[in-house]
């Protein structure tokens, strides 16, 4: 009997791909896209960005001090090395899980952030929902083998498209060829594809027996970037082959020019959702998840005993007895009898009655037509008759009582003079009273503003009164006498004019010959000025002062370049339009730097290079660094 031993080769892992216009999302080739496989170490895309989420959120920073549990050092290759109970800096494990793919840094990661790799894990496929990653769940931080730890190429790409968009300051990490994660130097796991393919910078490589070599990868030519996802492939050089030959073929179908459409980035959850997650995956519908079923039963158990009823307050006997009092008292004012009319009391009730208007009026005019006609002279009902029928007696001024002065007023007979001290002298110096201002004997009179002939009524008739402004008074000039004993010609002709103007006194308010007043003083006559429009005091004319000598004009003539002899080199473009493109894009992406500089479009050798000169050495290496975090290529120009 002859025995055949056939050799049957491991059964190759699934394959899958998509290719997607990351600008729009748009899905330019796919196959087998949705299909739940094994993403390996590409499990530690969502990883990291949960650890962006934190370092945004303020809950961790970069120098944050991280502790190596057991079961984080623990973990199989590929690892960096690290040892129970060490602490290292988040950021040194950020660097070993990008570059290096280390399975140890990303669990020290996961537990960090979750307290377990279990919670961590949950938190995982929540975000991955969040995504819109429909066919994701996870179970660790590194993408090692394990039931139910599954993902899809679409998914894959969906959360490199959203790592690239949401968090830009950190995606040039995985670009990086080598990485200092602290306890060694690491280098890329991806370097091959990022050294061979033009325009690509990132992402992530990741390889299991169960999941094959898979790569999800990202370039930009132009103004187009596309990002592809290979799962499954037979080795390290086929995958890559396979990822060029899928990015020809979105750069050559992806169009030049399209509305970039950004993913919405969710929101970090906070610490209490965090703290009240459970710390299984509980996923409905999710192959290795399980879903619960909740039976709430509404039957009642206990009677509840009902709650009695309010009980009548009691009142006190002595409010009782003033209450039955009140209560008395007003039935007995309802049923008592009016009371007499003419008494008070009948007024009192006639008051209390409040009647309407028309019965208030008709009550008046009744008791207007039965008030009596005649009273005891010098009581005041007696006046208040003589008010009713207008037959005040009409009295002498010079008793001066008050219904003298009454009868004047209502005939408008007040006299014209009357004897001092008396109130008809009193009224007449009431009724011919001018009135003055309140600052007219105040130091602040030569503050207020002459009247204008404008202002004056009809055209300022000459009686009107004239305001005069009272200026700060001068002493008055002494008269210079000769040797004769006569005074000198200038001092007579002064006094002359002095002499000539209008006799007025020191008050503001000339009222008219009606009003007489004292002759003026020597002082009081001095300080009149002519009303007019202009300032209350004339402006003092300086004294002509010899022209200072002019300042003899340094004109200096200097370089104004500064120094400014470098530049920058952002790329060089097929044509004129995208290099102009770039440079608008990368002026406004880092204006800080670039704001000084001039943007300068040159042609070489078919090819476009778009610059920015007029830098200095500072700016312009200063530029460099802050493009290259942002992963856009910059290149230093000397002179």
């Amino acid at each position: 009997m002859i025995g055949i031993l056939l050799f049957v080769p491991a059964q190759a892992a699934p394959f899958a791909a998509i290719v997607i216009d990351a600008r729009t999302g748009e899905t330019l080739y796919e196959k087998n896209a949705d299909a739940r496989l094994n993403p390996a170490s590409l499990t530690k895309m969502m990883t990291l960005y949960i650890t962006f989420q934190e370092i945004e959120a303020g809950r961790l920073s970069l120098d944050s001090k991280i502790t190596v549990s057991k079961h984080a050092a623990g973990q199989p290759p590929s690892r960096l090395g690290l040892k129970p109970g060490q602490k290292i800096a988040l950021r040194y494990l950020i660097r070993a899980a990008a570059v290096k793919s280390a399975n140890d840094a990303a669990t020290t990661i996961g537990e960090a952030i979750g307290g377990t790799e279990a919670a961590f894990a949950k938190r995982m496929t929540r975000t991955a929902k969040q995504l819109g990653m429909t066919n994701t769940t996870f179970r660790n931080a590194n993408g090692l083998t394990a039931e139910g730890h599954l993902s899809s190429a679409r998914d894959m790409t969906t959360l490199g498209r959203h790592l690239f968009y949401d968090f830009p300051q950190y995606y040039n990490i995985f670009s990086r060829r080598t990485a200092d994660a602290g306890v060694a130097e690491v280098r890329n796991t991806n370097s091959r594809f990022l050294d061979a393919y033009e325009g690509a910078d990132g992402i992530k490589t990741g390889y299991t027996g169960a999941a094959g070599f898979n790569l999800t990868a990202s370039a930009q030519r132009g103004n187009k970037r596309i990002i592809a996802t290979v799962f499954g492939g037979a080795s390290t050089a086929a995958r890559n082959a396979k990822m060029i030959e899928l990015m020809d073929l979105g750069f050559g179908i992806a169009k030049n020019r399209v509305d970039e459409q950004k993913p919405v980035a969710p929101e970090a959850p906070t610490d209490a959702l965090i703290a009240s997650a459970e710390p299984e995956i509980d996923v409905p519908d999710a192959e290795g998840g399980s879903a619960k079923t909740l039976r709430i039963s509404g039957a009642v158990s206990v009677s509840p005993r009902p709650k009695p009823r309010p009980s009548t307050p009691q009142v006190p006997d002595d409010i009782a007895i003033a209450m039955a009092e009140s209560i008395e008292g007003a039935l007995a004012e309802a049923t008592a009898e009016s009371a007499p009319e003419g008494t008070l009391d009948f007024q009192a009730e006639a008051i209390a009655a409040a009647p309407t208007d028309a019965e208030t009026d008709a009550a008046v005019a009744l008791a207007l037509a039965e008030a009596p006609t005649e009273a005891p002279a010098g009581t005041l009902d007696a006046q208040a008759i003589a008010l009713a029928d207008d037959t005040l007696p009409e009295m002498p001024a010079e008793e001066a009582t008050l219904d003298a002065e009454a009868v004047a007023v209502a005939e408008g007979t007040l006299p014209e003079t009357g004897s001092d001290g008396t109130l008809d002298a009193q009224a007449l110096v009431i009724a011919d009273a001018t009135p003055t201002d309140p600052l007219e004997d105040s130091p602040l009179a030569a503050l207020k503003p002459p009247a204008r002939p404008e202002d004056l009524p009809n055209n300022s008739p000459a009686d009107a009164p004239v305001e005069l402004a009272v200026a700060e008074p001068q002493p008055t000039p002494e008269l210079v006498m000769t040797d004769a004993g006569e005074p000198l010609a200038e001092d007579i002709a002064l006094a002359d004019t002095t002499d000539a103007l209008p006799e007025v006194t020191d008050v503001e308010t000339v009222a008219g010959a009606a009003n007489a007043t004292p002759p003026p003083t020597e002082l009081a006559t001095a300080m009149i000025t002519t009303p007019r429009k202009a300032p209350i005091f004339d402006s003092a004319e300086p004294a002509l002062e010899e022209p200072a000598a002019e300042d003899q004009e340094v004109v200096v003539v200097m370089s104004t370049s500064g120094g400014r002899h470098f530049g920058v080199n952002v790329g060089n473009f097929p044509s004129r339009y995208d290099a102009e493109r770039a440079l608008l894009k990368t002026a406004l992406a880092e204006s800080a730097t670039l704001n000084d500089g001039l943007r300068k479009i040159s042609q070489k050798d078919g090819t476009w290079h778009a610059n920015f000169m007029g830098l200095t050495e500072d700016q312009a290496d200063l530029a460099c660094r802050r493009l290259h975090a942002r992963a856009i290529p910059c290149e230093t120009l000397s002179p």
